[in-house]
């Protein structure tokens, strides 16, 4: 029987039916000497199936969202949405449990956690789904990470999730859903590296976009990010945007915006 977690250490390229595309690579870099990646673990694909396998609900809403077509927007938002709420009332079987909280064990309670989707169908050459899974962020305590757990899953059935596979003829039922959680971390800046120029496709060009705070505010689009361009050991050009917020991370959980410390 396939398992239900995996850390970071046991995952590489032979796992990402399991994992999918983000918690593979996690995995991989996790290898890499050299490269920090903060502790974590992935609830693999299998526990998504197990939870939803047996599930009559599920299969037959995902059934009629097969035939929908990409404008066909109000029947696609009032089926998923009643697929998200029977994944999220759904309950995670004791076996998923012990081994979730198996990996829990492994750090302290006090610790705060990403909870990020990992879909199989990510980082394809066609299609990347970036973006269309949810992502939480300063989880803390068992209860809430469970939750944030279905709340991922339940995710693969956001409005723009399945119109973005309709557009790309993906099968609903074909796409897994992985859960990755990682310990936060609470950095003074965060950003993205591009290891190939975006606009211009040059691979000798990393681009770097950064901000003030949580990756999130960058990646949610709230904020206008500083860019770096570098080339070997020089930063060949940079531009540097104004600033107004930046999202931080409550201590009690959850996170909150604050002005950028210029």
């Amino acid at each position: 029987m396939k398992p239900y977690a995996l850390a970071f250490s046991e995952i590489d390229t032979t796992k990402q039916e399991l994992v999918g595309g983000k918690g593979m690579n996690l995995g991989e870099c996790s290898r890499i000497e050299g490269i920090r990646v903060p502790a974590g673990f992935c609830v693999t694909t299998e526990a998504y199936q197990h939870v939803t396998g047996e599930n009559e609900a599920f299969h037959r809403l995902v059934d009629q969202l097969n035939h929908q077509k990409a404008g066909d927007k109000e029947k696609i938002n009032a089926l998923s949405k009643q697929i998200r709420e029977v994944i999220e009332a759904a309950p995670i079987k004791a076996d998923i449990a012990a081994e979730i909280k198996r990996h829990l064990l492994n750090s302290s309670p006090e610790l705060a956690y990403a909870i990020r989707s990992s879909a199989t169908a990510e980082d394809l050459p066609s299609a990347s789904f970036a973006g269309q899974h949810d992502t939480y962020l300063n989880i803390r305590g068992s209860d809430a990470i469970f939750a944030h757990i279905r709340k991922c899953w339940a995710s693969l059935f956001t409005d723009r999730a399945v119109i973005y596979r309709i557009q790309n003829k993906f099968d609903h039922s074909q796409v897994q859903l992985s859960v990755v959680i990682q310990q936060m971390i609470f950095p003074q800046a965060s950003g993205i590296l591009f290891t190939a120029d975006p606009m211009t496709a040059n691979r000798k060009i990393l681009s770097i976009d950064a901000s003030f705070g949580l990756g999130e505010a960058l990646v949610s689009g709230i904020v206008s990010a500083d860019c770096y361009k570098v080339q070997g050991d020089t930063i060949v050009d940079k531009r540097i945007a104004t600033k107004k917020l930046a999202i931080y991370g409550r201590k009690e959980g959850g996170n909150k915006n604050g002005a950028d410390r210029v």
